[in-house]
């Protein structure tokens, strides 16, 4: 047989062919010659951030030298290298640890939402952890049989949250460093104001070590809570739903304005972070903050999604989707889905979805509803899509729809919200009613902003 010379085989082959295989070829050369790998693989550029634990221990350890050091923290609580903030003090000869403090959830991150969490001795560190949820307030045992009723009552309360005298009175500085999502309706922010009143009280330090807003620190949403008529443990001060600040930001802000006794506080700043990043737009890794919150489509949607809760429309708790999956088992999802497509909504389309919840409401139904997914979250205004959402349901299923009233008020932070839906007034004059508060605490919140 006689042997096929290169020049015969291209001319052999198809044309088209030869050009797939020349450019391939052409790629291989041209591809090392990146400056950066990650830039043509990741969908966002990121940035080195640095945050504020690793600032701490390599220049700010004075702070805690000699002193008995309480930590308030929970699985976000890591480096760059996902290292644990708990083995990091625990491990560190500077460091006196003498005992941690679980927020909801726990510091383990192993109790479900609204799951009462005990005082125990952890059998990883041999010293005590006292729970900052519910710590002095156990359930009746029949708010257990229905988890979302549960919620509803023990979620929005304040009576055994509030850190007591002997929980800190052993400590000399008490640390927080938790991974906030943005959104004023997050108990760990009052977990946070809570435990800065106790220290303030009992004469101990408050160190923050901050970390980013995940959903970039420039868009505001919202009202503005009524304060105090609506404040609690979902909501304790009149901030907006989506309030664009770091949690050390928070810290300052409520320190100055809110708290009677103002607490000896120190913020530790990250580094490299920019107001108008995204958490994926960092070099971060992302470690899921509560069992209900997996992703950053999740927390991106989720200053609108929030708002389910306080009706009887599934927010997709008990799917592998929270919040983005949405519906009821009265709720035909075809329909619904072609209504909200026809609002044409900034940043968002909806695809039809069935689904049966593992826990929560509707749990083992089969529901009827909808996905979000957001196409462009710059142009995306969740607070806005979800009223837009909770209209249409509203409209399409009169007979069926309901609000808890007392707990969406308590979420939305104002009874006006829910009273303007229910009296069909139109969502974009809804929107409008508030801007002004947002205008006003957009300039408010300008002396706490650090970066």
């Amino acid at each position: 047989m006689r042997k096929i010379r290169n020049e015969e085989f291209i001319t052999r082959v198809p044309k088209s062919v030869a050009i797939i295989s020349i450019l391939t070829v052409a790629l291989i050369i041209i591809a090392p010659a990146c400056k950066n790998e990650k830039d043509a693989v990741l969908p966002h550029k990121q940035k080195n951030v640095i945050p504020g634990i690793e600032v701490f221990f390599e220049s700010r350890l004075d702070l805690v030298r000699g002193k008995r050091v309480g930590l308030i923290t929970n699985p976000t609580g890591v480096d760059s290298n996902l290292k644990s903030v708990i083995d990091l003090f625990h491990n560190n000869q500077e460091i006196n640890l003498v005992a941690l403090y679980g927020p909801e959830h726990g510091i383990r991150g192993n109790a479900q939402a609204g799951e009462y969490v005990p005082f125990y001795i952890d059998d990883k560190y041999n010293i005590p952890v006292f729970s900052l949820y519910g710590q002095s307030r156990k359930p009746e045992a029949g708010m257990l049989k229905n988890i979302d009723e549960y919620m509803r009552s023990f979620d929005t309360i304040k009576a055994g949250k509030i850190p007591q005298t002997s929980m800190v009175e052993s400590t000399d500085v008490l640390i927080f460093d938790i991974q906030d999502v943005g959104t004023r309706i997050y108990t760990y922010i009052a977990t946070m104001a809570y435990c800065m009143q106790a220290c303030a009280e009992n004469g101990v330090d408050f160190i923050v070590l901050d970390r980013p807003n995940p959903i970039n620190g420039e868009d505001l949403e919202g009202p503005l809570l009524e304060y105090p008529e609506y404040s609690s443990f979902v909501g304790l001060y009149p901030i907006p739903i989506r309030h664009g600040m770091t949690i050390g930001e928070l810290a300052e802000y409520f320190n100055d304005k809110f708290l009677a006794k103002k607490v000896n506080l120190t913020v530790i700043p990250m580094q490299g972070w920019e107001r108008k990043m995204w958490y994926d737009e960092t070099s971060l890794p992302w470690v899921i903050p509560s069992p209900n919150m997996p992703t950053l489509d999740t927390a991106t949607v989720y200053p609108g999604q929030e708002f389910l809760e306080g009706t009887n429309i599934s927010e997709g708790r008990g799917t592998t989707k929270p919040f983005e999956i949405f519906g009821a088992p009265w709720i035909d999802g075809y329909e619904l889905t072609k209504k909200l497509n026809e609002l044409n909504l900034e940043g968002i389309k909806f695809t039809e979805a069935w689904f049966s919840p593992t826990f929560s409401k509707y749990e083992g139904e089969l529901c009827g509803g909808a996905q979000v997914h957001v196409v462009d979250r710059d142009r995306y205004r969740p607070f806005e899509s979800s009223l837009h959402i909770i209209k249409t349901v509203m409209n399409m299923y009169p007979s069926h729809f309901k609000f808890h009233n007392e707990y969406f008020d308590k979420l939305m932070g104002t009874s006006k919200v829910r009273e303007a839906l229910e009296k069909g007034v139109d969502v974009n004059d809804i929107i409008r009613s508030y801007q002004e508060g947002l205008d006003n605490f957009s300039e408010l919140r300008k002396p706490y902003l650090l970066y």
